[in-house]
């Protein structure tokens, strides 16, 4: 419906309107699909049963109608049979089921156990920080598990030598998102994936596979790598920057681990749901059955679609013929029943485990339902054709080149915004695909790579995320100090990442890594040579 022109813009202008106003993403997205739907339906009734048709097909696939209606939709489905929804449906089960993992392991007391053992064998401060950030790239499953978990797991070490609870969360906050966001086997893996699928099948994109694409955005996914490299800098060059210097000094001098004037920080979370006899077993042992099945399923399915079509079978065929949503979903069954199996053994109450796994399921409610808003949003801008309206008004006065550092930059807003790099995603991961196909298709890739980079920046910098709150809670450090101490290491991150993003367009990523490299190497020799003159002077 390319004719509708401008008032294909509506909907995500109004979408980003009122996230920023009410910072309610699912407010924001649920009227900005009604507002697509009346654009692309005609009448009031034929509206509501083009969001109905687009709902239920999460769940179930059958024969979509054009010009829907309630008794069309009916009928079609009746007339026509259904079968289950193998794509969204076994994402969404894939959330459920990793929701109740993290939870059952959080309460198994696994994480505790680990840090039990740690304690006997890291004997150094600076050790004690690689703690959480080696943790935060082995728990990469999910960003609220990752967050929650590796800071309660490393506290207990790092407060021992005198770790500020403001270098712990930026530490953990830092490791979450961008671990996740570069994993396909994880929350974020799969709901990336699933957006990609959505908007490849949309724009008849053919060249990859899901999950190739979002393979290959993983080395020009330049805020997630950098910022995971900056910790290492960090840490191994002691680097504090702005006020972490006070939070450090104050821990180290005095061993006053946060802001003595802003009182206690609440204890840890979910305190009466963790078992104290847990073992170091219940903790990795689920994680890595969870990996290993998930990705013996993809190596399976893979080989099974090459054989299939007449393929030969290597590595790579597998990949691409993957089954990734049916790999996922039972990964994470095998990995949630061998939690379920790893929790039996510390004989739990019935009546806590019972409270464990509604919990788990609770956490992923939310992240299910952005999922749902996301995959209709998609399907209403696509209708729409709001990426080709974009393209036509930009693709005769912008450079293509510089479509990566712009669609960063506009995610990064949006994801500062909006608080949650996931809304952002769904709002912006369709437009950017769009226009790279209307515009230049070789920047397909860059530009959605652009987006993930660009969305985790915002949420970083955000005081509203999820992540920020969570690791801050986590780690025991007051939320406001870890949002101000993380903001220029998040900048810094950022601006280096602008410039790569904008080499990117122009010159290619190894040009852009080289630069990358040469900016890093300048700013650790500046900072520490500003850490000794503070030292000097104090």
């Amino acid at each position: 419906m390319d004719h509708v022109g401008w008032l294909s813009l509506v909907p995500p202008i109004v979408a980003l309107t009122l996230v920023i106003l009410t910072r309610k993403v699912f407010i924001s997205l649920g009227i900005a699909i009604l507002i697509g739907a009346f654009i692309a339906f005609e009448g009031i009734m034929q509206a509501f049963a083009g969001i109905f048709q687009t709902f239920i097909s999460f769940f179930i696939s059958f024969e979509t109608l054009e010009e829907p209606s309630f008794a069309g939709v009916v009928q079609s489905m009746v007339e026509n049979g259904v079968s289950i929804n193998d794509w969204e449906l076994y994402i969404m089960l894939f959330l459920v089921f990793l929701g109740i993992v993290a939870s059952l392991i959080t309460f198994s007391g696994g994480g505790q156990a680990f840090s039990r053992w740690a304690e006997k064998r890291i004997t150094t401060r600076k050790k004690s920080l690689f703690l959480p950030f080696v943790l935060g790239i082995i728990i990469f499953i999910d960003d609220y598990f990752n967050a929650l978990t590796v800071g309660n797991t490393s506290r207990p070490l790092t407060d021992r030598y005198r770790v500020s609870r403001a270098k712990l969360s930026y530490i953990v906050d830092s490791t979450s998102a961008p671990i996740c966001v570069i994993t396909p086997m994880s929350s974020w893996g799969a709901y990336i994936i699933g957006i990609f699928a959505s908007v490849f099948a949309a724009n008849q994109i053919i060249e990859y596979s899901p999950l190739q694409a979002f393979i290959y955005t993983i080395p020009i996914n330049f805020y997630a790598l950098i910022a995971l490299i900056f910790i290492v800098l960090v840490i191994v060059f002691n680097i504090d920057i702005g006020l972490m210097k006070q939070h450090e000094k104050r821990a180290k001098e005095d061993n006053q681990l946060t802001d003595p004037t802003k009182g206690d920080v609440p204890g840890s979370l979910s305190a009466d749901l963790q078992m104290d006899n847990g073992r170091v077993s219940q903790l990795f042992v689920p994680i890595l059955v969870l990996v290993l099945a998930t990705v013996t399923m993809m190596l399976v399915t893979g080989a099974q679609g090459a054989s299939g079509d007449g393929v030969d079978v290597t590595v790579l065929t597998m990949m691409e013929y993957t089954d990734i949503g049916l790999s996922l979903l039972v990964g994470s069954f095998i990995g949630l029943l061998t939690t379920i199996a790893m929790t039996f053994m510390t004989k739990p109450k019935a009546s806590d485990f019972g409270k464990a796994v509604i919990a788990g399921v609770k956490s992923m409610l939310p992240a299910i339902g952005i999922l749902l808003l996301a995959w209709t949003t998609i399907e209403m801008i696509g209708l729409l054709g709001t990426g080709n309206y974009l393209a036509s008004l930009i693709d005769q006065s912008i450079h293509p080149g510089f479509l990566p550092v712009l669609i960063f930059l506009v995610a990064a807003f949006s994801g500062l915004a909006t608080g949650t790099s996931w809304g952002t995603f769904g709002m912006l991961l369709p437009i950017a695909a769009q226009i790279a196909v209307v515009v230049e298709p070789t920047m397909l890739i860059p530009m959605l790579a652009a987006v993930l980079a660009g969305s985790i920046f915002g949420d970083h910098i955000s005081p509203i995320s999820d992540t920020t709150i969570l690791s801050a809670a986590g780690s025991g450090a007051h939320h406001m100090d870890h949002v101000i101490t993380q903001l220029p290491y998040a900048i810094m991150t950022a601006v280096i990442s602008t410039i790569a993003f904008f080499i990117l367009g122009f010159f290619g990523a190894v040009v852009a890594w080289i630069a990358v490299a040469v900016i890093l190497v300048i700013a650790v020799v500046i900072l520490q040579r500003m850490n000794k003159k503070d030292a000097v002077a104090s």
